[in-house]
């Protein structure tokens, strides 16, 4: 991997006031979002960053749909090397899946279509392990290239022509052509995969905050990176500006204004001129300001359309207008104060409430969900089966000692886990199982004395979820739910579980 790190630099050396980066923390703050990371370069050198605690510039961050700008440009390179033609037909690249009488108007989708989101479908079909043949044999209702619709399972079609054309997958291809160039480290990244191996090119990838910020550069360098071009200036300029009109999107989500500007190869138009970004779910924003040379990188957790938009247009409100042709005289004391805000972000401390009097009767008890149900602590993910979660069956609670160590027994492994009761999050390191997320922090306090609320936070990821155990005689009630995040749709929220008293199997 050939990595040079990016220059850093004061606001007030690359014309953006120490203060203007303040003011948009301010936003942000109230805003509604719970902020993750933030990155601020300007004229190619970072002159703000912060991660909020635990979060940090080195931990992988869910992307959700910032992925489709990834695996849209495993395609622009392909594109670029000659392997790939834009009006390439799918039902050429995919003979083998297509079904035996396309209609017309699947036989004209080209790759052009499926990068603008102009698959023609109306609808989108749930991953399963002929993906591509369930997604060819939906009916393209609509002539390719002239109606958006927003189609995630087209986007990790990307990934797959990739595959056909360059004998490669979307990581490994990545890998040689993209990361290894930009200063990605592969290696770290992690991808949800469809149940052929496939990488979710519509929402699967893990990557760091700077991973996003450097993505989005080369698209703002138009392809070229240190002397070297990677992607086609056409391609570039062909996915970065609008390619099919959006205005539908506001039937779908009303106050989220930036979507509505139109679309680019797996990019979103934004409203001040010329810009332009890579966008996931609940605010995984990478925005290229062409006229300002400025990008701005943010993972958060948005509650949803509405609270991500604001998140926009407080960078636009808080940065934009103050930035300054030239240098801007030093301030000492103003980029002082930011570097030091930046140092100590971190998102709210979980509750303190560590004592209960059922605590020593419940300590060491085994518990085991009853009539077969069970409760998930990890995530999965809706885009892939592959990648269903791995389900607890029994637990226990040691709070000997003033400590919280909780063992699980999920889908027959056992685990022991700390949890903090003092008002800090304790981190776990799990064994991966379902999907990417290894790193877990738990915190415990007791609501009531006899209802003890348990928080899983999956670091990686915009969720974090809570498990409240309902204790009474030989018997609790698990009732989970998701507090910081989205239920995906379709998942449902489950009711609460029964588990019973039962004896140690490892008692004697």
């Amino acid at each position: 991997m050939n990595r040079k790190e990016f220059e850093r630099a004061t606001p007030e050396s690359v014309g953006l006031p120490s203060r203007a980066v303040e003011d948009l923390l301010d936003r942000l703050a109230g805003e509604g979002a719970e902020m993750h990371g933030l990155m601020i370069m300007r004229r190619g050198k970072v002159c703000a960053e912060g991660w909020w605690a635990p979060y940090g510039p080195g931990i992988r961050h869910g992307l959700q749909s910032l992925t489709k700008t990834y695996a849209a440009t495993g395609v622009g390179l392909a594109y670029t090397e000659g392997l790939v033609g834009l009006d390439d037909r799918i039902i050429d690249i995919f003979a083998d899946e297509a079904p035996r009488n396309p209609g017309d108007k699947l036989g004209r989708l080209r790759v052009r279509d499926v990068l603008c989101m102009g698959c023609g479908m109306d609808e989108m079909p749930r991953p399963s392990a002929d993906w591509i043949r369930d997604f060819l044999a939906v009916p393209v209702v609509h002539e390719p290239g002239s109606a958006f619709m927003y189609n995630s399972t087209g986007s990790t079609l990307l990934g797959a022509i990739v595959r056909r054309k360059t004998g490669m997958g979307l990581h490994d291809w990545l890998k040689t052509r993209l990361f290894d160039k930009i200063g990605i480290d592969a290696d770290k990244l992690r991808w949800v995969r469809m149940p052929d191996g496939t990488e979710v090119g519509g929402g699967g990838l893990f990557s760091t905050t700077e991973d996003n910020l450097r993505l989005m550069r080369l698209y703002a360098l138009g392809g070229m990176w240190e002397g070297e071009r990677l992607l086609a200036e056409d391609y570039v300029r062909l996915a970065t500006t609008k390619r099919i009109d959006t205005a539908s999107e506001r039937a779908v989500n009303p106050p989220a204004e930036d979507n509505f500007l139109g679309y680019g190869f797996q990019i979103w138009m934004c409203k001040p001129e010329l810009a332009y970004r890579a966008d996931g779910a609940m605010g995984q924003f990478s925005i290229v300001f062409p006229k300002q040379d400025l990008i701005v990188a943010v993972n958060e957790t948005a509650k949803d359309g509405w609270w991500a938009q604001r998140s926009l247009d407080a960078i636009y409100v808080s940065l934009l207008p103050a930035l300054a042709e030239g240098e801007l005289p030093r301030d000492d004391e103003a980029s002082g104060w930011l570097a030091e805000r930046l140092a100590r972000l971190a998102i709210a401390r979980p509750a303190y409430a560590p004592h209960s009097p059922m605590a020593p009767r419940i300590s060491g008890n085994r518990y085991e969900t009853a009539d077969g149900a069970s409760f998930a602590l990890r995530l999965g993910s809706f885009m892939s089966p592959s990648a269903a979660a791995p389900r607890v069956s029994a637990f226990s609670f040691d709070f000997s000692g003033g400590l919280c160590v909780l063992e699980v027994e999920e889908d027959g492994r056992k685990l022991r886990l700390d949890v903090g009761l003092d008002g800090t999050r304790r981190l776990n390191v799990l064994p991966p199982s379902g999907g990417p997320e290894t790193m877990l922090y738990l915190s415990g306090s007791w609501a009531a004395p006899e209802r003890f609320e348990l928080d899983a936070r999956w670091v990686e990821t915009c969720f974090e979820r809570r498990h409240a155990f309902a204790f009474s005689e030989g018997s609790v009630l698990v009732d989970s739910s998701v507090t910081t995040g989205f239920v995906f749709p379709g998942s449902g929220r489950p009711g609460p579980i029964r588990a019973d008293l039962r004896p140690r199997r490892d008692s004697h």
